[in-house]
């Protein structure tokens, strides 16, 4: 074209650009874009936006970013498509905080949301599974006139599955069919799954039967889902019933069907026929996957047949496939029901050398199988190991250690609190206290004035003024600290009432004369809102000793 004397245009070049990107040849197409302006062809947006969606598909975010600030040195701005390819590119990515920058952007440029802004976040608020935004966005996106295409429905309607709310997801259903959108063969899948996962099968076939007369024929994903509805209700002559259907229809099981059916027989106790399952896959060919072993491996472990579970264990090995670490826990449960702590812990740190780092459920497990042992200071000392080490998960309940303490071992636990105050781990913090109180074990005042420090620490006032009423009451008195702490959470939150009560208490606490100049400075200063005196002369008062408590320095908050 151009030996033959003809200068190509921005459209010629946009088309080889579309091309050499829908063809994965980036550094081609980029060769294009900088080849324009030699031939006297200046991109435009639309080159830019090419350009933007091919970095934004490849995951490379910064590039695309730097491409889109570059338009405005070329004297062009970003469309409402440039803003909605870096949105797509972001939830892709899962990178549904930066987002809101996007849109934030978009508004200050004077562009608004279309519908292919809101069904891009939609869909991937439901894949990030932040499902109430993806409904705060369904709404808004329907107040502002717009209408949520097929995918967006059905993302809003697998969402609504995965949480279990079957009636939201029918009304999504519904909405579809009002709106005059056809429902695809996905979706139709969805809800057969979602029907199915709940037992519900009289729904899923209902589904089922509407999928195949709108033309849309099951797939192995649908069969599969209806197969787990049999075997969630324990039905395993009508889930076997659905492999033999799927064959009349000429699709074959795989992997997943026959791993879901061996599953159901091991949670039912039929040990023998799981077995007989795996050989008939094998023989045809379909390999047992880490799912199919793990399966095995819980249903002999729940029968107490530990050598067969540890013989399905190594061949798992045998075969390349890795445990992962429910089938770890499963065996560690199973070898500290037997008594074999030491292989437990074998496995246990096998597991973490695999690269698996134990769980709640493993370390539950671990502790349970020592203080079953009678080895309840091995069961402590790793709990509270783990915990100093930062090594345990989040979700950990600190109960198991509470059980095995006794009246004279509480320094144990008023470590634990005081560890968890300090990283602000306030709900654990609280359990630990319950669990005390529930087995009669009457909490020392370093246990409440720990506590209640962490808890004005967190701002959760009311919760410290309630444990500091609970403390008082018990006839425990609250350390210099902890009063300071309180008074000044009170006073910052204006809760007036109990910040008078809290000084009036520490005042009348003060049984020494030397301290009546001190108490009458705080309480006009009190009551004159001058709180920042009142500080200073309690301060002054604890440095003289005047304030209960305040002589002691073991103060563990």
């Amino acid at each position: 074209m151009i030996k033959c004397g003809v200068s190509p245009n921005v459209f010629t070049f946009n088309v080889l650009i579309r091309g050499f990107c829908g063809a994965g040849n980036l550094e081609m197409a980029l060769q294009l874009f900088r080849d324009m302006e030699k031939h006297g062809c200046l991109p435009n947006v639309v080159t830019y936006n090419t350009l933007i969606n091919t970095y934004c598909k490849s995951g490379s975010m910064d590039a695309a970013y730097e491409l889109l600030r570059s338009m405005s040195l070329k004297g062009l701005e970003p469309n409402v498509i440039s803003y909605n390819v870096i949105i797509n590119g972001l939830c892709r990515e899962g990178k549904m905080k930066e987002t809101s920058e996007v849109l934030n952007e978009m508004s200050r440029v004077g562009f608004l949301p279309d519908e292919v802004t809101y069904n891009t976040l939609i869909n991937g608020n439901c894949k990030d599974g932040n499902f109430h935004q993806a409904l705060v966005l369904h709404a808004e996106m329907v107040r502002n006139g717009l209408s949520p295409n097929v995918v967006t429905y059905t993302s809003l309607i697998n969402s609504m599955c995965k949480a279990r709310n079957l009636t939201r997801a029918m009304e999504f259903f519904d909405q579809m069919h009002a709106r005059g959108l056809c429902p695809n063969q996905k979706t139709y899948t969805t809800l057969v799954n979602g029907f199915s996962q709940q037992g519900l099968l009289k729904e899923a076939f209902k589904i089922l039967n509407e999928m195949t007369h709108r033309g849309f024929p099951p797939t192995i994903v649908t069969y599969n889902a209806l197969i787990n509805g049999h075997c969630f209700l324990g039905r395993m002559e009508e889930a076997l019933g659905v492999i033999r259907q799927m064959g009349y229809k000429g699709i074959s099981p795989d992997v997943v069907s026959y791993s879901t059916i061996i599953s159901g027989f091991c949670k039912h106790g039929d040990l023998e026929r799981a077995l007989e399952l795996k050989r008939e896959m094998i023989e045809k060919s379909i390999e047992p996957d880490a799912i199919t072993y793990t399966s095995l491996v819980l249903g002999f472990c729940g029968q107490r047949r530990l050598t067969e579970a540890c013989e399905l264990f190594q061949q798992m090995y045998q075969m390349g496939l890795v445990p992962d670490e429910f089938t770890y826990t499963t065996l560690i449960d199973a070898h500290c029901a037997e008594g074999n702590i030491n292989t437990a812990f074998d496995l246990h740190n096998e597991m973490i050398q695999k690269g698996f780092l134990p769980d709640v459920v493993t370390y539950s497990v671990l502790i349970n199988g020592l203080n079953k042992r009678a080895r309840t200071r091995e069961a402590k000392r790793l709990l509270l190991k783990l915990f100093y080490n930062e090594s345990v998960p989040g979700d950990v309940t600190y109960n198991t250690l509470i059980e095995t303490c006794t009246n004279a071992d509480f320094k144990s636990a008023l470590a634990l609190l005081k560890g968890f105050c300090m990283k602000g781990l306030m709900k654990e913090a609280d359990q630990v206290l319950d669990s005390m109180l529930q087995r009669n074990h009457r909490p020392s005042e370093a246990v409440y004035n720990v506590i209640i420090h962490g808890h004005c620490k967190g701002r959760n006032i009311q919760k410290a003024f309630n444990l500091y009423k609970e403390m008082t009451l018990a006839g425990l008195v609250p350390h210099t600290v902890t009063v300071t702490a309180l008074i000044k959470a009170l006073h910052g939150s204006e809760m007036n009432d109990e910040l008078s009560e809290v000084i009036h208490n520490t005042m009348k606490s003060c049984k020494l004369s030397d301290a009546e100049v001190a108490k009458v400075l705080v309480d006009i200063n009190h009551k004159e809102g001058n709180m920042d005196a009142v500080f200073n002369v309690l301060s002054e008062m604890a440095k003289d000793g005047l304030l209960p408590n305040s002589g002691r320095t073991a103060y563990a908050g």
